[in-house]
């Protein structure tokens, strides 16, 4: 009777080789024991409040560094090079007008909400992959998103085009920058920033990116240069597409005087033709031939006309 007790413990305490796949050895249970991917989703669950433990005590540090006891006081937050992938809630800075976030670990900007104070955001040097959020920062007037993971074009001109005061921009070393015509295409949709990835907007580029984007305006401006004459046919869905020349009659001759060469610009073309036949001519009378009152009256014989002298300046 012992015997078979002890059996049917055994049995209890020992695999079986169906159901733990290795016969023979004992299985004991713990009750604080978790599975693996329980453990995994709670490390999971517990990382977002990792990271914002992280950014609050960078904060902090940089309130004591500076000295400030109130919020109010707040204008400036240096948080850069602090392996920041998360940051809390910055609204309660109400007055803040500097914030350094570069180079950090950044994927979104979902903390900035009420500072409208805000003029100066570096953000460059991170991984943000979206700036949904910065439309409610209208006093931006410096932005630099450089060395980052935007690739939505569309989404990040229509976040900032609400940006009036957004006059220096950078973007470069961004996955949009390889698209074709990027450049003029933020010139074109952002009208009021002069500094765009380091280099000064130009008056060349902003007329280039009428003609390219928005070609109402192109035939309106060329209508009113050219007194009506300008051919408004151009279709929009072609702009490569060239029309065919026309024939030159038989028996033509161009003459010296005619400039034969093509210019892609219109202004260079102007700039040639009054170099080589606009002129300037004065004409003055020569006093030197006028005879006085004396020789006029005095000599007996015949005056001569006075000459005409004239001058001519190319």
């Amino acid at each position: 009777m012992a015997r078979t007790e002890s059996c049917s413990k055994a049995s209890h305490t020992r695999g079986e080789p169906g159901a733990a796949g290795r016969p023979g050895v004992l299985m004991t249970w713990d009750p604080n024991h978790q599975p693996r991917s329980s453990r995994l989703s709670t490390s999971q669950a517990r990382a977002p409040e990792r990271a914002l433990e992280i950014s609050h005590r960078a904060v902090e540090d940089q309130l004591k560094i500076c000295g400030h006891k109130r919020d109010v006081d707040v204008f400036e937050l240096f948080l850069s090079q602090k392996e920041l992938t998360d940051v809390i809630d910055l609204s309660r800075f109400r007055k803040l007008k500097y914030l350094w976030l570069h180079h950090n670990k950044l994927h979104e900007i979902t903390f900035l909400t009420r500072n409208y104070c805000l003029t100066e955001l570096y953000l460059n040097n991170n991984a943000i992959i979206e700036i949904e959020g910065l439309r409610h920062l209208p006093s931006l007037h410096i932005l630099l998103l450089h060395h980052n993971e935007l690739t939505n074009i569309d989404a990040t001109v229509k976040e900032l085009k609400g940006m009036l005061n957004l006059k220096t921009l950078s973007l470069y070393q961004n996955p949009f920058c390889q698209y074709n015509l990027y450049r003029l295409y933020i010139i074109y949709h952002l009208p009021g920033v002069e500094l765009l990835d380091r280099n000064q907007v130009t008056e060349k580029e902003r007329r280039s990116m009428i003609t390219i984007f928005n070609h109402k305006k192109a035939h309106l401006v060329q209508s009113i240069a050219f007194r009506g004459k300008a051919d408004a046919s151009w279709n929009p869905r072609s702009p490569f597409k060239q029309k065919p020349a026309n024939t030159v009659p038989k028996g033509f001759v161009f003459g010296n005087n005619v400039d034969k060469i093509v210019f892609d610009d219109p202004e260079d073309a102007v700039f040639v033709r009054s170099m080589k036949r606009s002129a300037m001519t004065f004409t003055s009378l020569n006093w030197s031939t006028v005879p006085k009152r004396e020789e006029k009256y005095l000599e007996d014989k015949g005056t001569k006309p006075a000459q005409m002298l004239t001058i001519t300046l190319r």
